[in-house]
């Protein structure tokens, strides 16, 4: 097991130099994107007004950091890539910890809301179950997981550069609700396309 491991953490490796040598294409290409549909969906589970402690799991260059700090919210990244922790912190002005996706290190009971916003389909298949149940724990009780993931047929390996896990809703279900969460609901994005175009999973859970 340890060498399958070990193995699966070199491939994620690979993810993160991906993202270290196209840090700035990757801001310029997505800072503009509309993801607020997937922001005001965990927003509106907390059930709680600002300020709302949030960790966005993959923060990338900080573009949600920076949106939901406007809000009023207290918002706390998690990266892999150094190069995106350095853009982030500048960026958008708040804390972020850089830390391995594969063994995230973080306080109990301590965040509001989780958001893992095109992150969690980097965590092999192998290592999800953990990866979540770090995730469940740093949930307050009664705290949201909201994730995004490409949609697929549950396969796994390599994109081009990226290593990912395209999950179905059945097999996201099967690892959410291992780890302990109870769905609450689920979408399929972006909303202005047609339902057969929509290629992004949203799914919100709670602890």
């Amino acid at each position: 097991m340890q060498k399958e491991l070990s193995v699966w953490e070199d491939l994620a490796g690979r993810n993160v130099d991906y993202y270290n040598r196209n840090a700035l294409s990757f801001f310029e290409g997505t800072r503009d994107h509309d993801v607020s549909q997937n922001r005001t969906a965990l927003l509106d589970e907390i059930k709680k007004g600002p300020p709302c402690r949030i960790l966005d799991f993959g923060c990338g260059p900080g573009r949600d950091l920076k949106v939901l700090k406007s809000l009023g919210h207290e918002p706390i990244g998690l990266e892999g890539s150094r190069e995106f922790v350095n853009m982030a912190r500048e960026f958008s002005g708040c804390e972020v910890w850089e830390q391995d996706f594969l063994k995230p290190q973080l306080p109990s009971a301590f965040f509001d809301g989780v958001f893992a916003n095109a992150s969690l389909f980097h965590v092999p298949s192998l290592c999800l179950g953990q990866v979540l149940g770090c995730l469940f724990q740093t949930l307050k009780p009664g705290g949201i997981l909201f994730s995004s993931n490409p949609l697929g047929q549950n396969e796994e390996g390599w994109h081009a550069e990226r290593y990912g896990v395209y999950h179905d809703l059945e097999g996201w279900r099967g690892y959410m609700r291992g780890a302990g969460f109870e769905e609450l609901r689920f979408f399929y994005r972006p909303q202005n396309l047609p339902i057969e175009q929509r290629k992004w999973l949203a799914s919100l859970w709670k602890k």
